[in-house]
């Protein structure tokens, strides 16, 4: 496997990462009798083949790094990419949310780069299926291309379609909507999940959040939720902890929901207020 966080040491075949001075990184696969060349220095794959993780290496001109298993946030922000990623804080938060495990089915639309359906490739495990939906074959190329590079495309089902079209898919356990409008597709996500199932679309400005949670009421979703996720790292030495510089502020906002099968019965209305959905029987 490509990216095997379960190794304890390094193999041809496996992305690896090495880490010198100032936290310069490089990510690649070893290769027997590759070499990697680096502004400070070359080393050799073979050389490393076999190594711990964790060891710590020199180039041929003595200069020092760490070998290390790059990990899934690592993957991600190296990841070569046509359009905006998301970012690790909030991937996180949504695998979490959604809660994304092995064995699931998980639709995924707007593939982009395939940052996303990494982090779900991987959530789900091997007996789990992400199937991702992209309109642009040059994006579904590039997402393919990085899934591959990991191991993980077999977990992968790509199809080549606009959204507008629906899914073939029907009772998915998550749907998650990576679009410019995704207010014009929650019927097609509805027709998709399974009752109960969990929705969730990252959008950066507050307008398109607005129709999102129109759109969602509209089409029977409840336990809806917006928020947005910033992150603010702190350098770590005892003495002198403060925070860093700067920060990872916003960028997104996240709504989730999830579908539900509303009753008409007048008792419901206490409930569906609390929930969000009472629209649902004001129609």
């Amino acid at each position: 496997m490509p990216w095997n966080p379960s190794s304890t040491h390094a193999a041809a075949g496996e992305v690896a990462q090495l880490v010198g001075l100032r936290h310069k990184h490089f990510i690649f696969t070893l290769v027997a009798d590759g070499e990697l060349q680096t502004h400070r220095g070359v080393l050799k794959h073979n050389d490393l083949i076999g190594l711990p993780w964790g060891t710590q290496v020199f180039s041929h001109i003595g200069a020092p790094f760490f070998l290390l298993q790059p990990s899934l946030a690592d993957l991600l922000n190296e990841l070569p990419r046509n359009t905006q990623i998301l970012y690790p804080k909030d991937i996180g938060f949504i695998l979490v949310t959604m809660s994304i495990g092995p064995g699931q089915r998980v639709i995924e639309a707007g593939t982009g780069s395939g940052s996303m359906t990494i982090a779900l490739a991987h959530a789900v495990g091997a007996t789990g299926k992400v199937i991702s939906y992209e309109y642009k074959q040059d994006f579904q190329n590039l997402a393919r291309k990085n899934l591959t590079r990991v191991g993980l495309e077999s977990r992968v089902d790509f199809k080549l379609r606009d959204l507008a079209e629906g899914c073939d898919e029907t009772d998915a356990d998550a749907f998650f909507l990576d679009v410019q409008n995704p207010f014009d597709y929650i019927g097609q996500v509805r027709a998709a999940l399974k009752p109960g199932g969990y929705f969730c679309t990252l959008l950066p400005t507050f307008n398109q959040v607005e129709k999102t949670l129109y759109a969602l009421r509209q089409h029977r979703f409840a336990f809806i939720e917006a928020c947005e996720i910033l992150l603010r790292y702190f350098k770590p030495e005892p003495l002198r902890l403060r925070p860093t510089d700067r920060m990872v502020a916003h960028t997104g906002f996240l709504v989730f929901a999830r579908r539900i099968e509303p009753s008409e019965d007048a008792r419901a209305r206490e409930l569906m207020e609390e929930v969000g959905a009472v629209s649902l029987l004001e129609d």
